[in-house]
């Protein structure tokens, strides 16, 4: 049996040369969060909606986080939601208790946002750490996509939502 460890979070954080809205929107609204994160996703932004990333196209039993939901949201401000490692973590880390990502989103002016991921609930052992050293990468991955993405200044990512 694994103890969680209260004391760790991995740790992220990015600034965005974009609206916190258009930022927003790429985490919130499932079109956009299959453009840069993964390649298709189910996303119901309200608090017990879904967040699950298919991170490979027609795979839906493997490498996502089926079943995930939103544990809190609070419009423009913080996500937070369940999470599941990959396959290759999938025995210790995707069954009972599951981690927890906590997004928040602040506006340092009307055109550049701060977003920090706070990864949370990692249990004590040598498997653990293996998963932690590998979501440092993955997410420093993922907020690296998200700045790309929302910097290039072209595509649905760069709209407001009709």
């Amino acid at each position: 049996m694994s103890t969680t460890s209260q004391n760790k979070v991995l740790s992220k954080d990015v600034v965005i040369n974009a609206p916190l809205s258009l930022v927003w929107h790429a985490w919130t609204i499932s079109d956009r969060v299959s453009k840069w994160f993964a390649s298709d996703a189910i996303v119901e932004p309200k608090e017990g909606g879904a967040f699950e990333l298919y991170f490979e196209p027609g795979n839906t039993t493997g490498m996502c986080t089926k079943g995930c939901k939103i544990e809190k949201l609070i419009p423009q401000q913080e996500l937070n939601f369940q999470w599941k490692g990959p396959d290759q973590f999938d025995e210790f880390m995707n069954h009972g208790e599951l981690t927890l990502v906590q997004v928040s989103f602040k506006e340092v002016d009307e055109n550049t946002t701060e977003v920090k991921v706070n990864h949370t609930g990692w249990k004590n052992g040598e498997e653990w750490d293996q998963a932690y050293k590998w979501h440092e990468m993955a997410w420093s991955g993922v907020l690296s996509s998200l700045k790309s993405s929302l910097e290039k200044g072209e595509g649905e990512l760069c709209c407001q939502p009709e």
